[in-house]
Parts: C-alpha cells; structure tokens; sequence
C-alpha cells in the first residue's frame, strides 16, 4: 500500500505542476494582449482616451410624423433630420420596425460633429385599415443609443 501511495503523491505532483504552468502561460498570454491594445502616444498617455471622451449626441428636428388620412395601398414615405451635437463621429448602427410595412433606410457612414444626417422611414398601407401607429427604434454609438421615432397615418379604404 505504501507504493501506490507514493505513485498517487507523486501523480498528484505532475498534474499540480502541469496546472501552475498551463495558469502562468495564460496569465502571461493574458497580460500581453491587454497591454498589446493599449496604444501609448509620446506623451505616455493612452492614443485611445481622447477617441473614448469624445462622444456623439444625436438630436433629431423630431420625434413623431403624423401622415393623416391617407388611402389603402398607397406608400408614403417621410425623412427625419438629425445633428450630431457632440464632439465625436455618430454612427448609426441599427434602424428596426416593428413591422415589416416600415422600411428605414439611412447612411451608414460616420457623421462627423456639426454634421446633419437623414433617416427615411417608407411605410406601405396595403392591407392596413384604421389608425397605424408604428415605431422605429434608432441604434447608434451617441451618448442615448437608442432613440424611438414614431409614424401614424389614418388609412382609409376610399378618399
């Protein structure tokens, strides 16, 4: 007994042995790819702080279009303005409907400070009968992410 306790202490080892190299491997490998993504300009500062301070705020000129009556079938359409009011680029990263009769379509291109943008919203009344209320929920990298719009239209079997 005395031999099989002495090849398990000494199992044991190896595998503790092989477990503090494979720790310190991965907490080496670790260490150099967080320090690898931090840039450091001449000054010693972090490249990265000032890309991460500037920030974009999105204001749109409104929130809410209100079609009124308009007749079944028929594809209106209606573009919301926006600024980028902060001091880093606006990207737009998602325009979603809550139905597929709502169709967003904007510039995927990063609008610099100052700048203005467009968002249209194409919404198609076939089938659709009576007040339609449908939203628009705007994704972008801005201080408030998300932003609703909101479209409504009276949709009227004959005019």
């Amino acid at each position: 007994m005395g031999k099989d306790l002495l090849e398990k202490k000494i199992i044991n080892n190896i595998i503790l042995s092989n477990m503090k190299k494979t720790f310190f491997t991965l907490f080496f490998a670790a260490s150099l790819l967080i320090s690898c993504g931090q840039t450091r300009n001449n000054s010693g500062q972090n490249a990265n702080s000032a890309a991460d301070t500037a920030k974009a705020v999105i204001a749109f000129n409104e929130y809410e279009h209100n079609f009124g009556k308009v007749k079944e079938g028929e594809k209106v359409s209606y573009t919301f303005s926006f600024e980028n009011n902060g001091a880093g680029n606006l990207v737009i990263l998602s325009a979603l409907t809550t139905c597929g009769c709502t169709v967003p379509k904007y510039d995927k291109k990063p609008i610099a400070p100052g700048k203005g943008g467009k968002l249209e919203v194409r919404f198609d009344t076939s089938g659709r009968d009576g007040m339609q209320t449908k939203t628009i929920t705007v994704n972008s990298n801005a201080t408030v992410p998300m932003v609703i719009l909101k479209i409504t239209a009276d949709v009227v079997k004959n005019i």
